[in-house]
């Protein structure tokens, strides 16, 4: 499955530590990930991790367009919600564009795991019979 993950710049260091936790899970699928994000976790999980561009230059948009295309089966994004930055991606389309093509998504530690774990067990499954319709 095609796992789509971001993390603005104050839960880069979160976002590590989940992939480094779930890394066996996550060796298993192919890992999409916005540009500084997805450097940072192939650094420590030494996992291979397809990169956008950086979610201000343009990544988030490349992001959008995967899960139109009904490419993305599970996104990921760790942000601080109090925080709002022209520098950084635009989660509210990201997770507009999720709940609009039905795409599973975690905006915190809590839900990520639940999501992964699902993954594991394969709860997530029917995302393969969907795309085949």
């Amino acid at each position: 499955m095609n796992i789509g993950i971001i993390a603005l710049n104050s839960k880069k260091s979160l976002i590590e530590d989940f992939c480094v936790a779930y890394k066996g899970i996550l060796a298993r699928h192919e890992i999409y990930a916005t540009g500084t994000t997805g450097r940072r976790i192939e650094e420590v999980t030494n996992l291979h991790i397809h990169k956008f561009l950086a979610g201000s230059l343009g990544g988030d948009k490349q992001f959008t367009e995967m899960i139109e295309r009904n490419d993305m089966d599970m996104v990921i994004i760790f942000y601080n919600p109090v925080i709002v930055s022209s520098r950084e991606p635009d989660v509210a389309k990201i997770i507009r564009c999720c709940d609009q093509y039905n795409i599973p998504l975690a905006t915190n530690i809590a839900s990520a795991e639940m999501l992964i774990m699902g993954l594991d067990r394969g709860d997530l499954d029917w995302r393969i019979q969907y795309k085949e319709d």
